[in-house]
């Protein structure tokens, strides 16, 4: 039997030490729970994708009573994003959530398992690692790319 170690290294940052970019970045997710439509979670998420072509897009989860129906607010972005603009590719994504008392997570949220997958097929097609920050109300991890969210992934397609 071999043992494989997979590590995942992550940067906790003060909001201070963020780029102006990232900045604008943290702030449009933040901005975009404010458009949830989470009346049976109570749970805001919002996400913010920094194109190549220098747009931002945003999305937010939006949740139904038949619970499938919905979707969370990563793939809400990154599937308008790639309809709006299919040419641009993803250079940076943002994700903040509010918990069911209104305020921002004191720590920051991860995506679920299958928006990491979605996210990772745009990282592939952009040819690079897409850095994803998670931004919670005391701080902000900066991780260095989708796959490393999603280790032993799924990337033959």
């Amino acid at each position: 039997m071999k043992e494989i170690d997979l590590t995942l290294r992550v940067e906790s940052l003060a909001y201070g030490e963020l780029s102006a970019d990232e900045s604008r970045l943290v702030e449009a997710a933040c901005a975009a729970t404010e458009r949830s439509y989470a009346p049976y979670s109570r749970f805001c998420v919002g996400a913010a994708i920094r194109l190549s072509n220098g747009e931002i897009v945003e999305g937010s989860n939006q949740e139904n009573v038949a619970y499938p129906s919905g979707t969370c607010a990563e793939r809400s972005a990154c599937f308008y994003a790639h309809s709006r603009y299919p040419e641009a590719r993803f250079e940076s994504i943002a994700i903040a959530a509010r918990g069911t008392d209104g305020e921002f997570t004191p720590l920051p949220t991860a995506p679920c398992g299958a928006c990491r997958q979605a996210l990772l097929e745009y990282e592939v097609l952009a040819g690079k690692d897409v850095p994803v920050l998670l931004a919670g109300r005391d701080c902000v991890y900066r991780v260095p790319s989708v796959r490393s969210l999603l280790p032993l992934a799924f990337t033959e397609f």
